[in-house]
């Protein structure tokens, strides 16, 4: 209980870094980010490191006389933590010297994560940001680059699994097109990257295409699960701080969950619902429970305000929101036999960025 409730806490509450640890965590970019991966007993946890409000978290990691750190809260010594090292692939350069970090970054502990596309339409067209997303921002500072080729990506996920170990793969995208929504590109990109490095699971996350037999064209390529994100089952929510993706219907989206799980199997489509909004905890329960039913696992994460969105000064939910949220969903997942580690690939498998591993 203890352990739950500090990671729980940690990852609303983020972790001030007041002793050297290397880098301070990783800014900007698609997904949950200005974080850094703790490893808490060996499991790791992606924990805001760098926004305003973690810097007032009553959490913070020390270091002792002997070099190994350990995780107080106010003052008090919580618990032992260890940090990813930083892998070996990040040494190395393609040919025309783009560094291999650029092109894709460690997750957790053994998940190779890129977004294929920095770039998204949704993010260039006026009112249709997501509110929470950081995608361009890690452009503009220069520590990644607009397009990743297949062949790069080919090149790095093969060092990767050499150097470092990487089990499975993650490929977001900014949304590249209204139509296909980037699918097509996707699969090219798994193409080029399963000739190299064929045992490598690869999950790939994309709005739902127009065209939802799109999907098959993932799995003949050697996808194994994919991620099409909802964030709220509220429409109004949706409306307010998804307003581009806010225009494919909530039923849409189902359409698309249901299309997936017939072609890819039960526990090998998620999709991240975000707590913070303003959603009621009881609509995103059944939210959960509902997709749950259709063999949909519901990646349940906090809100993390990052610099640089139009919601970083938002606080993230209270722990005590998330462990009940949390607690239920868990529940839910058990009843309809759906489980984190049954995961073949991608953030679900990972669990690194929610709490909800912990719970079930």
């Amino acid at each position: 209980m203890e352990k739950q409730k500090t990671l729980v806490e940690l990852q609303s509450f983020g972790a001030r870094l007041d002793v050297p640890v290397g880098d301070r965590g990783r800014c900007g970019g698609a997904g949950p980010s200005d974080d850094k991966a703790f490893l808490l007993d060996g499991i790791p946890a992606m924990v805001p490191t760098l926004g305003g409000f973690a810097q007032e978290s009553p959490y913070a990691v020390i270091r002792s006389d002997d070099g190994k750190y350990s995780v107080t809260s106010n003052g008090r010594t919580v618990m032992p933590v260890e940090f990813v090292s930083t892998p070996k692939f990040y040494g190395l350069k393609t040919k025309d010297g783009i560094s291999y970090k650029e092109i894709a970054v460690l997750h957790g502990l053994d998940v190779l994560a890129t977004t294929v596309s920095q770039r998204c339409v949704r993010w260039r067209r006026d009112g249709e940001r997501c509110h929470f997303c950081a995608i361009e921002n890690s452009l503009e500072s220069g520590t990644t680059i607009s397009l990743k080729t297949p062949e790069q990506l080919a090149e790095v996920a093969e060092a990767a699994v050499r150097l470092d170990g990487v089990k499975h793969m993650i490929m977001t995208t900014g949304t590249m097109n209204y139509h296909d929504m980037g699918v097509k590109y996707l699969i090219n990109c798994t193409r080029a990257i399963k000739d190299i490095v064929p045992d490598l699971g690869i999950q790939v996350q994309f709005e739902p295409p127009e065209n939802l037999d799109d999907m098959k064209l993932l799995y003949e390529a050697g996808v194994e699960a994919v991620g099409i994100h909802l964030e709220s089952f509220s429409q109004d929510t949706r409306e307010r701080i998804t307003p581009g993706k806010a225009t494919i219907s909530i039923e849409r989206y189902f359409e698309a969950f249901k299309k997936a799980v017939g072609i890819f199997g039960r526990n090998q489509v998620s999709t991240y619902i975000i707590v913070g909004f303003g959603d009621s905890e009881e609509s995103i329960v059944e939210g959960c429970r509902q997709i749950a039913e259709l063999g949909v696992y519901p990646f349940v994460v906090p809100l993390r305000p990052l610099m640089g969105t139009p919601l970083e000064n938002v606080r993230p939910p209270e722990p005590k929101l998330m462990d009940r949220i949390y607690k239920q969903v868990a529940k839910n997942n058990r009843e309809y036999e759906l489980a984190y580690r049954n995961s073949k690939a991608g953030c679900a498998r990972c669990g690194a960025c929610s709490g909800i591993t912990a719970f079930e």
